[in-house]
């Protein structure tokens, strides 16, 4: 009977010893949880970055690890609700018990789970959202912007723009955070950079809005040099197909940002509008190098289609995750918050570094002109491409840091 009893207690401790040992804190894993909107329209963005980040951790884990240790993650589907978003990421953190946090392509949520990740002190990368406000005003120690944000592509926009000799200018867009953020970058910064623009007018319309014949009607009878249209989400490609049908683009010349990008050409395919003029921190075809090539060419033999400029973030987060353990030293969040200050990983686009002052991925982007390519024979690509690198459009760390006040 007493033999019995031990051998029991023995079991239970084992089984103990078990659970602790493969466990997120101490154990054999280091685990992320991500929360991302996968059902619906933007489900494919952000399956683009989980895709990436797969195919980086598979390799890293392949080669054993980091730290002698596998990288774990686990996910959830915010559908697109800020409410579902905080509660999933609040289940991670306390219930799975993960060492960091990544999302979301919401920037509500972003900003919901950023304030959740600062109160619990727990790093959180932000793997798609674009609102400014995650590294500018409402940064803070234990949020990494990964994407490009609205105040990056404007001012690379505007950058590009006043090397056209556009003067009378229109505004157009999803009357949303987004939209207004891009439009008011490229346009305050376009005016400073070449001040004899002039603002004709502008037209605003509810998300979701699939009727644009009567705004497109008024942007052509007031016949400006040059149309800004600040969409994003699906709008990008319904907006695209109505400004071809209706002859918008033939006659105003337009832009919009990640227009450019492969996961709106793509669906357009060869009835894509041409000279719609666009910015992306990365398209598949470009650069024109070897560390590019072979990075699409791992992601189409592992999922059958190419990488949409998405990709780009979850290639990032990985190698971030990676690196900045390694540096660390140990699965400790405060040291490895540290090692990502200032840290520089290698990337399809080439060598990216993690701002110190802001936490803000310092990413180049890319300029382009809509044209069919004999190279490709479903969809539109990028002509004239111009690189405009990061150090010509980030806004400083004393800008961002005054907004933190």
């Amino acid at each position: 009977m007493k033999k019995a009893i031990y051998l029991s207690v023995f079991m239970v401790g084992l089984l103990g010893l078990s659970l602790f040992s493969t466990s997120s804190y101490g154990g054999n894993t280091i685990k992320v949880g991500i929360v991302d909107t996968y059902s619906g329209p933007p489900a494919t963005m952000s399956q683009d970055i989980l895709d990436a980040f797969k195919l980086v951790v598979n390799e890293i884990n392949a080669k054993g690890g980091v730290l002698g240790k596998k990288i774990e993650f686990v996910t959830r589907d915010e559908k697109f609700k800020p409410d579902i978003g905080l509660a999933m990421a609040k289940e991670l953190v306390l219930k799975e018990n993960v060492d960091l946090l990544m999302g979301t392509i919401s920037s509500s949520t972003a900003l919901a789970v950023s304030d959740f990740a600062k109160k619990e002190k727990i790093p959180f990368l932000v793997t798609n959202s674009r609102t400014e406000k995650i590294t500018g005003e409402k940064g803070h120690r234990y949020v990494f912007g990964i994407a490009e944000n609205t105040a990056m592509a404007g001012r690379a926009a505007a950058k590009a723009l006043s090397q056209k000799p556009y003067l009378k200018y229109w505004i157009a867009g999803d009357d949303y955070e987004y939209g207004h953020s891009i439009a008011e970058n490229v346009w305050n910064n376009l005016k400073k950079l070449k001040p004899g623009v002039q603002l004709v007018d502008q037209t605003w319309w509810k998300v979701g809005e699939s009727d644009f014949t009567p705004y497109i009607t008024q942007i052509m009878s007031a016949k400006p040099d040059f149309l800004i249209a600040a969409t994003g989400g699906a709008t990008m490609v319904t907006f695209a197909k109505a400004a071809k049908a209706t002859g918008l683009v033939s006659r105003v010349p337009m832009y919009q940002h990640t227009v450019i990008d492969y996961g709106i050409m793509g669906p357009l395919g060869m009835d894509g509008p041409e000279g719609v003029y666009g910015t992306a921190p990365y398209l598949f075809y470009y650069p024109d190098t070897a560390a590019n090539k072979a990075y699409v060419e791992a992601f189409r033999k592992a999922y059958g289609r190419y990488p949409q400029m998405f990709a780009l973030f979850g290639y990032s987060a990985a190698k971030f995750i990676e690196k900045g353990f390694q540096k660390a030293g140990a699965v400790d969040k405060e040291k490895f918050i540290n090692a990502l200050e200032g840290m520089v990983i290698d990337s399809p686009v080439g060598n990216l570094e993690m701002r110190a002052c802001d936490h803000q991925l310092q990413l180049p982007m890319i300029f382009g002109v809509t044209k069919k390519n004999p190279n490709f024979k479903d969809f539109l690509v990028a002509s004239d491409i111009v690189m405009v690198p990061s150090k010509d459009f980030m806004p400083t760390c004393e800008e961002v840091l005054k907004t933190r006040k």
